[in-house]
């Protein structure tokens, strides 16, 4: 075997700093940043560099959502605009600065044509992504008098809509003008404005929306921590109670898709009074009970909705607006990922795989629509999540449509076609009946099927006690059925496997003693021992390459230890992967990659294999096997540090490199659906993976993949 060690050439960024104009959305020159000062963020409306201030990363994340979940196009919102306001029973009028004015579309920023007002305060210390008690809009009384102020009365009739927002709280008001004067009610949200495109009514005055990620991300953030902070439940239990709501969503979209009779909504209204929440309580707790029967398999007859009325029908209002079946899946997939990290993360850190990390297995494995792709360690689902994600950016792809938003066709086609893979092609087992579950709602977020999510011991298999071996030993026999393996098994020395009804499956291949031949230094089997127990790691390579067809193709997640240390069971282990498979590529990944995310101070490298045929086996025991290129490389940044803060790539006088990014908006103007591009420029992210997964693409068509190609039914040249 030939190894080849490739230097990343990461492209740089020119090295001005001065802005550069580009063509806006408008046909009209926008400032095009190429560099940012340390402290300094793109304004999402006027794409210069400002200043990043806390108070201006809320502002700007909500300029954002206000563009991707109300098409409200960013030509019509100014930062900091003054505007008078007359001061409480008295004559005198001063001027005070709205964070974001938002005017009617197309027409000249004036005070006549302010049509809504957000008020945007820094997110208060210590919250962020920490559990919070969230505050009821009496609770918000003296700022939404604020906001009441900067609306106007009946001076200003059709200043109509206002926000109010730190981050963390969200208040609207809605105002109303009649000949008594101006009245403000509470609303959970704004009305979508005319410019979005919608796909079908939750009620008169409200239409779906597709989520925007970050917004999504913040609303099951919202909804968690009410359940927690406001309810006082366990952050398990919080976790739990969200899950049914969301599921109870997810289903409610499919059954009504198209109807606008679904049980999952809310007016703007209705969950500011008692009756209101009750209707609503009463409406989704029936719903959830049709969720029960329709997913026996998942859910238990003893699954019930425990929250008070009042929090059931705000988790409603927060995500009932959300079109999630419109919605991309790589949104929904991080908003998910979000969550369940937060909450099932813990103790079980050995569960959850950076994000980073799955989607480079991913993208090198390249797993096809009729392709079976397994994860025996599926935890929270991280790798079938990606897999879809892979499958659906492969379809834009080959259509030509990818970097452009799906359009309604695409998406009921794209919905189609990952429900079908899933039903028939995506599986996962853990030994935690909890992960089971949530992968399997993770399944469902994004294909709208639960998928084949086995509760089993995958090392014990395909044997086993646990409820999900006999269905699995039919849909994944060892050798058979898998084409594609990804997972990141849990490891080390404090987690033995010693059972042995287990390591007895294990003992032909792995699972011996191994010592040195004393005169030749070579390893070799003890005849008078064996191990008492193993480390997991150590077995699921030997369970791995059982698992798949001849020809398929593996990626684990191992310890560096396993492929550099000296010892004679360690390079046992290395002789029998050389044995058994074709090694395609090893990533080494920096101490950053899972501290973060998973808690976990280790070195680890990601480690691509290919099974071999039973004559390609026999081909290495011969020595008559051709040298082979392997593909080699070393992350050194993954763009965060052990801290979790983004890492950015610098210019030698260490100013912020930026690219130019281009995102395709569809929305709907009128009667009529447009397509248009919106220009802005960012930071661009230190991280070392995407460009491993680019190289590797280029290695590949320099250096084919050795062995049988069961796809063809012939062999390469190796």
């Amino acid at each position: 075997m030939k190894e080849l060690t490739l230097d990343l050439d990461i492209p740089q960024q020119p090295d001005e700093g001065a802005d550069q104009a580009a063509e806006g959305t408008d046909g009209e020159a926008q400032p095009q940043v190429t560099a940012l000062k340390e402290g300094q963020i793109v304004d999402y409306i006027t794409g210069k560099a400002i200043k990043e201030t806390p108070k201006e990363k809320v502002r700007q994340r909500t300029v954002r959502a206000l563009v991707h979940e109300h098409g409200i196009d960013p030509a019509d919102m100014e930062s900091d605009v003054a505007v008078t306001v007359s001061e409480a029973g008295a004559q005198r009028k001063r001027t005070k600065k709205a964070d974001i004015a938002i005017f009617e579309s197309g027409a000249a920023h004036t005070t006549a044509n302010l049509r809504r007002v957000v008020i945007c305060k820094p997110e208060p210390k210590g919250k962020g992504k920490n559990v919070v008690k969230l505050r009821e809009p009496e609770q918000a009384r003296k700022d939404l008098e604020a906001l009441e102020e900067l609306m106007g009365n009946e001076d200003r009739p059709l200043c109509a809509d206002g926000m109010w927002t730190d981050g963390v709280d969200f208040f609207f008001l809605k105002k109303k003008v009649d000949g008594f004067g101006a009245d403000f009610e509470d609303r959970s949200d704004w009305e979508v404005a005319d410019g979005t495109e919608g796909s079908r009514t939750v009620a008169s005055h409200q239409r779906l929306r597709r989520a925007e990620p970050e917004r999504l991300k913040t609303a099951f953030r919202r909804c968690h921590n009410y359940i927690h902070g406001n309810e006082g439940m366990p952050k398990d239990a919080a976790f739990w109670q969200f899950l049914y709501l969301l599921f109870a969503k997810m289903y409610d979209e499919r059954v009504t898709r198209g109807t606008g009779r679904g049980r999952f909504r809310t007016g703007l209204k209705e969950m500011f009074a008692e009756d209101g929440r009750a209707a609503i309580s009463a409406r989704v707790k029936d719903l959830f009970e049709d969720v029960k029967r329709e997913y026996d398999g998942v859910f238990r007859p003893t699954d019930e909705i425990t929250l008070s009325d009042r929090a059931l029908a705000f988790i409603v209002s927060e995500i009932a607006p959300y079109d999630l079946s419109g919605t991309e899946v790589d949104a929904k997939g991080i908003a998910y990922q979000e969550l369940v990290g937060t909450n099932l993360r813990g103790d079980r850190g050995q569960y959850f795989t950076p994000r980073g990390a799955v989607n480079l297995m991913v993208e090198i494995l390249d797993p096809k629509d009729d392709e079976t792709v397994l994860d025996p360690t599926c935890g929270t689902g991280g790798f079938l999540q990606a897999t879809l994600k892979h499958l659906h950016d492969s379809w834009k792809k080959e259509a030509g449509t990818y970097g452009f938003p799906d359009t309604k066709e695409e998406r009921e086609r794209y919905r189609d076609q990952l429900r079908a893979y899933a039903e028939k092609h995506l599986m996962g087992a853990d030994f935690d009946p909890f992960l089971v579950r949530a992968t399997t709602m993770a399944i469902m977020t994004l294909a709208e099927t639960t998928g084949n999510v086995f509760h089993m011991d995958s090392l014990a298999f395909p044997r086993g006690h646990l409820a999900g071996v006999e269905e699995a030993n039919k849909k994944i026999r060892l050798g058979k059925d898998v084409d594609v393996l990804l997972t990141n098994p849990p490891f080390g020395a404090d987690i033995p496997v010693s059972d042995e009804s287990v390591l007895g499956s294990f003992r032909d291949g792995i699972a011996k003693s191994w010592g040195r031949n004393k005169e030749t230094g070579e390893v070799e089997e003890s005849l008078t021992s064996r191990p008492g127990s193993m480390a997991p790691e150590q077995l699921f390579i030997q369970r791995a390459i059982e698992w798949v067809k001849p020809g398929g193709r593996i990626g684990i997640v191992l310890p560096n230890g396993i492929l550099s240390n000296p010892g004679p069971t360690d390079e046992a282990i290395r002789r029998y992967i050389l044995e058994h498979c074709w090694v395609l590529a090893s990533v080494e990944l920096p101490v950053e990659t899972f501290i973060v995310d998973a808690n976990v101070n280790i070195l680890t490298t990601l480690l691509f294999l290919k099974k071999k045929t039973d004559q390609e086996v026999r081909n290495y025991r011969m020595k008559t096997e051709h040298d082979y290129p392997v593909f080699m490389a070393v992350a050194e940044k993954v763009g965060f540090d052990r801290r979790g803060n983004e890492l950015y790539k610098l210019h030698p006088d260490g100013t912020k490199v930026m690219e130019a990014s281009v995102e395709m908006e569809r929305l709907r103007i009128g009667d009529k659906v447009v397509t248009r591009p919106l220009k802005r420029s960012k930071p661009v992210i230190d991280n070392d993976l995407p460009v491993i997964a680019e190289k590797y693409r280029e290695f590949r068509a320099k250096y084919p993949v050795p062995g049988f190609d069961p796809r063809w039914g012939m062999e390469a040249d190796a």
